[in-house]
């Protein structure tokens, strides 16, 4: 049977082989590097180990089916077969473990919104429908404690539903690397007064400008996150230590330190997922949307920075960003 030349499978860059007579007889470079070079003269049902795949593949009129574990435990493949002739037929694989992933990741962030803001809902309910009854809303000191709660947990769907709509904000501009010249030094100051009043913070920098390409707005939402953060979680009398140092190597290092419990170990790699919050009691006690960190960290990628927490149980914790100063390019990653 004649059929195209499979070496213009070359310029593919998704996996793809051709089948003839049950054995592969040419592989593409993005297939040999999925299921290894040796693939080439196998038999098929060697090359892939899969029933559901073997029985698309042998099919007189082909077919697709989901392969899982292809690559990595907890990938996802689509398996595309096209016939070619009575004994040949082409196998094209797609990677969809990004598009499962985000997709599953879409779901898990709508349910746990969902049931953050189901919490606070269900207690104003509750207490609205209390003080609809005579006996309980006459009473003014019950009345006034009622309606102190039903304020803060309306306040907490409020800054809920802000931080949500902040997210969404970063998300659909994560791509664009921000350009206008932003004095992170005179940002920081600007934060930190906004506390007076509220906290003790000793600000402290080795330069009088360290000028980055920012979105203004997003770097002191930044900052008031990491010195409100601080605040919350830091010891009611000890201060909050902000620092700014620029460096010989063209970075900015922004530095937010509190002299609170601290974290376990355990925690500190998941405290910039949404939601995850190392003492769930404690945030949401404090006014914490379990967002704010995941915020900070959104931002801070946008700018082509790092960012990083330090802490260890009884010693407290430190925040600190790294950017590269305007004209200096992005962060490596190293």
């Amino acid at each position: 049977m004649t059929y195209p030349d499979p070496q213009l499978l070359r310029f593919v860059p998704t996996p793809a082989f051709v089948v003839e007579n049950g054995h592969v007889c040419f592989a593409n470079a993005a297939a040999r590097a999925l299921l290894g070079a040796h693939i080439v003269g196998d038999d098929v049902r060697i090359a892939l180990r899969d029933p559901k795949a073997i029985a698309a593949i042998t099919s007189i009129k082909g077919g697709s089916e989901t392969i899982e574990g292809l690559s990595v435990k907890g990938s996802r493949w689509r398996l595309t077969c096209h016939v070619l002739g009575t004994d040949a037929r082409l196998i094209i694989l797609e990677d969809q473990s990004v598009r499962v992933s985000v997709a599953r990741a879409h779901a898990d962030f709508v349910a746990n919104a969902s049931h953050e803001l189901r919490t606070p809902l269900a207690a104003i309910l509750g207490y609205v429908e209390t003080l609809e009854d005579n006996k309980a809303g006459a009473d003014e000191t019950t009345r006034k404690r009622f309606l102190g709660i039903i304020r803060h947990e309306a306040r907490r769907m409020q800054a809920l539903i802000e931080d949500l709509m902040s997210l969404s904000r970063i998300e659909a501009v994560k791509h664009e690397a921000p350009t206008e010249p932003v004095d992170l030094i005179a940002l920081a100051g600007e934060a930190a007064s906004e506390f007076h009043g509220r906290a003790e913070i000793e600000f402290t920098s080795n330069a009088e400008s360290a000028i980055v390409a920012g979105d203004r707005s997003q770097l002191v939402q930044v900052l008031r996150n990491l010195i409100d953060n601080a605040r919350k979680y830091g010891k009611p009398d000890a201060p909050i230590r902000l620092s700014i140092e620029v460096t010989e190597s063209g970075r900015v290092e922004v530095m937010v330190r509190d002299e609170g419990e601290g974290i376990a170990p355990e925690h500190l790699p998941r405290l910039t997922e949404r939601f995850y919050r190392a003492d769930t009691g404690r945030s949401r006690a404090v006014g914490g949307t379990g967002l704010g960190l995941a915020i900070v960290k959104h931002i801070v990628e946008r700018h082509r920075g790092r960012f990083d927490i330090m802490s260890r149980k009884g010693q407290g914790t430190t925040a600190s960003i790294i950017l590269p100063l305007h004209g200096q390019g992005t962060m490596s990653s190293k």
